[in-house]
């Protein structure tokens, strides 16, 4: 784990953003459900190894994993467009905030900080679950991972992010990530990268620092709060 920068720049970070699922929303258990329902449809039992793997990805791999672990080679986009949309359906029995993502959202608004999201999810997708949670309205930019040249691990959706919010792409931009996918992407765009693992035995060692929860103190510490 490398060390964070100079904590003089992390006491005003000139823009925060989020991933979405497992970072500021439970929407992991979202998707789970719809990955389990998958893998039921054909007998097979989904686990931890499978979620592993998974977390995290683009739409791209995310298919050829599951061609590979389903046995239907070739089918990739037909199986991506399956499991969204047993994910919207999933969706709609509700989702919550990760614990201390309101709080730190509506802090960080206080202070006048520019936060975004960024995630590899479909736009349709994070808007929803946004919304479900009252945090429509909150964020000043919310870039898909589909509506990008390259979702992450690429630095694409970090970029535009960057550019929506009219802010530098550089080390004063801090980034929260739950996946090594999303790390590589905001270390690829430049940025400051805070891992906060949300799902066990996935390693964040490659981010700038890494805190248990939104709530750990230091955290806050390093957003200024």
């Amino acid at each position: 784990m490398g060390l964070l920068y100079d904590r003089r720049a992390v006491s005003s970070p000139s823009a925060v953003i989020f991933d979405n699922d497992g970072l500021l929303l439970d929407t992991e258990r979202v998707w789970t459900r719809a990955e389990e329902v998958l893998f039921d449809r054909r007998g097979l039992e989904f686990t931890l190894a499978h979620k592993q793997e998974l977390v995290g990805t683009s739409a791209q791999t995310a298919g050829a994993i599951l061609e590979r672990h389903l046995g239907e080679p070739g089918r990739a986009v037909d199986l991506v467009e399956e499991l969204d949309a047993i994910v919207f359906s999933e969706l709609q029995l509700g989702v919550e905030p990760m614990l201390g993502a309101l709080e730190l959202v509506g802090d960080l608004r206080e202070r006048g900080v520019p936060i975004a999201i960024a995630s590899n999810s479909p736009a349709r997708f994070i808007a929803m679950a946004l919304d479900l949670v009252g945090l429509g309205d909150s964020f000043g930019a919310a870039v898909s991972g589909h509506d990008v040249p390259q979702p992450k691990p690429a630095p694409d959706v970090y970029l535009v992010a960057c550019d929506l919010l009219r802010v530098a792409p550089n080390r004063d931009v801090i980034v929260l990530e739950d996946s090594p996918t999303g790390v590589a992407a905001g270390l690829a765009a430049g940025l400051t990268v805070i891992g906060v693992p949300s799902l066990e035995g996935v390693d964040l060692a490659e981010a700038d620092h890494v805190h248990p929860a939104l709530t750990d103190a230091a955290l806050r510490g390093l957003l200024g709060l």
